[in-house]
């Protein structure tokens, strides 16, 4: 990795695409994970540390238990993140066993190592808001999802075309209400 926004997307196209190696390209070997889970509506660790537990919290047993997964970011990072890149983001899923959707926004911190590979070697995830939607209404979730850019959109353009379902309106709330987050320095 040379930067921050190919540290992340790499981990977009690790964990959404069941490529746990690929978490070896994003992240620093002693890398160090914090979870903040404001549902009940899917469950984390509060913390992990070094890549192999990363691979098999956010690779493995998350691929055990979802398909379907699009993960967005809802900013880009920039020269300006090459210490610290928070961002919300915005996920929709369905679960394997029952193929119930799930849909989430919530914020990520990711942390850089000061080095030339800009590799990853803090990442707090915070979950504010996951919506459990029935098997029924995989279809209109899922052509929305799939119709965004991935794995970058911006807030206005993911609510733009979201459909009109009761259990959405939480996520479309937050959408509505996210701005950009400055970097620490």
């Amino acid at each position: 990795m040379t930067s921050p926004l190919e540290a992340v997307s790499t981990y977009f196209y690790a964990k959404d695409g069941n490529r746990p190696f690929l978490m070896r390209r994003a992240f620093a070997k002693d890398v160090r994970l914090e979870m903040v889970v404001k549902t009940d509506a899917i469950s984390f660790p509060s913390s992990a540390s070094g890549l192999a537990a990363i691979e098999e919290i956010l690779g493995r047993r998350f691929a055990n238990d979802f398909e379907n997964v699009y993960t967005f970011c809802l900013a880009r990072p920039t020269e300006a993140n090459r210490h610290h890149f928070p961002c919300h983001w915005l996920v929709a899923m369905s679960a394997k066993n029952n193929g119930v959707v799930r849909v989430g926004s919530g914020r990520y911190d990711w942390y850089f190592t000061s080095d030339d590979r800009c590799l990853v070697e803090k990442l707090t995830i915070t979950i504010d808001v996951m919506q459990i939607l029935p098997t029924e209404e995989i279809d209109r979730i899922m052509n929305w999802i799939n119709n965004l850019p991935y794995p970058w959109c911006g807030p206005e353009e993911a609510v733009r075309d979201m459909p009109v379902i009761d259990g959405l309106a939480p996520i479309a709330r937050y959408l509505e209400e996210v701005r950009p987050i400055p970097p620490e320095c």
